[in-house]
């Protein structure tokens, strides 16, 4: 089992502050492996996130919309946009009532590529967890929150 204290040699003033810091390079360390992983797949954690949100509305979607759920809020939402257009993995519709307004759309070679990347993915992360675990640690989390 991984120890912070170990891993990053230091102690800490206070088990809370441990717990903070342990969040942090837990974090950065998961997002680490994202990184890589989605390397092959020509996008990244955050462009997934923007397909995920499209697959899953099942309709063109507002740019504001999909900016209001994505896990990481994302300054640069309409630049990563632009890259998965740019890409054909998503289309930008018009608004007709309100020329301000694009919506969103996800293209068949976008699904394709969360087909191929379902196929892929392992949840191995947490696979030292008990189902149980898992719950308590969402939990604990939510409650920081």
């Amino acid at each position: 089992m991984g120890d912070i204290s170990k891993d990053i040699k230091t102690t800490f003033p206070t088990n809370k502050v441990k717990a903070l810091l342990n969040i942090i390079y837990t974090a950065n360390w998961i997002s680490s492996i994202q990184n890589e992983f989605f390397k092959p797949f020509g996008i990244s954690p955050q462009q997934f996130n923007i397909l995920r949100i499209l697959k899953g509305a099942g309709k063109a979607i507002s740019v504001q919309n999909i900016k209001d759920r994505m896990l990481e809020r994302a300054p640069n939402a309409t630049r990563l946009m632009d890259k998965l257009c740019a890409k054909e993995l998503i289309n930008r519709i018009p608004c007709p009532q309100d020329r301000r307004v694009v919506h969103i759309e996800i293209t068949k070679k976008g699904l394709a590529l969360l087909k191929e990347i379902d196929a892929s993915f392992k949840d191995d992360l947490l696979e030292k967890l008990s189902d149980k675990e898992a719950v308590q640690l969402s939990d604990l989390l939510d409650k920081i929150r």
